[in-house]
């Protein structure tokens, strides 16, 4: 039975928007921040609190980690920043070890029910840690995946067919990062292929869909993004936000979130996203999609790439 209560860990601009996202959603009643600056942590709840007249009643408090008891889900964005010229593995060895005394922390007041989401990039690799770590059910442990890779991608194909992008079907899979895959088999608009939709009446600006320029404007998003204001974080916020939404209402919605594969498209011990049914349970099960045998190879080299990089920090 979800409580209505969540901890989120990290207070940064990820962290605090995403509190500030839930506290607007009224899907929860107690949302708590924990952050190492606990000042900035107390100054974000305050802030927020003195809003609550105008939301559906919550209460938004600051706290250490003994305040996570009875929270139905723990959300993780807290973890070092890349530092200029730090190589890749660097500062996920940073990262793993900062999660090594969070996730310790959090288990003291967490039972099985509980649900953890990892947010903190590389978030397939610090998924997959916080899933060994805590010893959780599968299900019970994911990150926010591609979810907004996804989104990206849906966005730009929805402005150029002119359409209503929640009526745009398509997936980001594999890793969140540099070898992610677009799913562009299973894509669609009205059970039709994006081309045959814009030449079958849609008022596309242009019928031939420019795959390549897509995929690289989705995966280079973020980085365009930083380049330009430092950091993202309201999309993800409202990312996270869709993935609570699903768990809270039990939707069993299907989202591109990471979570621990078990054999799925021949891949085993490495969180990754594709096509999940997530509900109260949270990762309730993988779905097998008819992928092109082009993207399944690119799904299973993304897989590799994240082994490689878990072995190298020892996991």
């Amino acid at each position: 039975m979800f409580k209505g209560k969540i901890t989120v860990i990290g207070a940064g601009n990820v962290g605090s928007t995403i509190a500030y996202t839930l506290m607007m959603s009224g899907l929860v009643s107690e949302i708590v921040l924990i952050d190492v600056n606990k000042d900035k942590a107390e100054g974000d709840a305050m802030d927020m609190s003195h809003g609550v007249s105008f939301v559906t009643p919550v209460r938004v408090i600051a706290g250490d980690y003994s305040e996570i008891k009875d929270s139905d889900m723990v959300i993780i964005t807290a973890g070092a920043s890349q530092r200029e010229g730090e190589k890749r593995t660097d500062l996920l060895r940073r990262n793993a070890d900062i999660f090594k005394s969070i996730i310790g922390r959090v288990m003291k007041y967490c039972t099985d029910e509980t649900l953890l989401m990892v947010v903190t990039n590389p978030v397939d690799i610090l998924t997959y840690i916080t899933h060994k770590i805590s010893g959780l059910p599968k299900n019970r442990v994911i990150g926010s995946g591609t979810v907004l890779d996804t989104s990206r991608l849906k966005y730009l194909i929805g402005e150029n067919a002119n359409i209503d992008t929640r009526n745009v079907h398509t997936y980001i899979i594999g890793e969140h990062g540099d070898s992610e895959v677009a799913a562009w088999s299973v894509t669609s608009i009205a059970g039709m292929n994006v081309e045959d939709y814009c030449k079958n009446g849609g008022a596309c600006i242009s019928s031939n869909i420019c795959k390549e320029e897509y995929f690289t404007k989705t995966k280079n998003a973020a980085y365009e993004i930083i380049d330009k204001k430092g950091s993202t974080y309201y999309a993800i916020a409202l990312a996270v936000k869709r993935i609570v939404e699903c768990i809270v209402g039990d939707e069993n919605s299907i989202l591109t979130v990471s979570s621990l594969m078990e054999g799925e498209y021949g891949i085993s011990d490495i969180c990754l996203s594709v096509p999940t049914i997530v509900g109260a349970g949270g990762a309730e099960r993988i779905l097998q999609i008819d992928f092109s045998d082009e993207e399944i190879h690119g799904l299973r080299s993304s897989a590799e790439t994240l082994k490689s990089l878990a072995r190298e920090i020892g996991f």
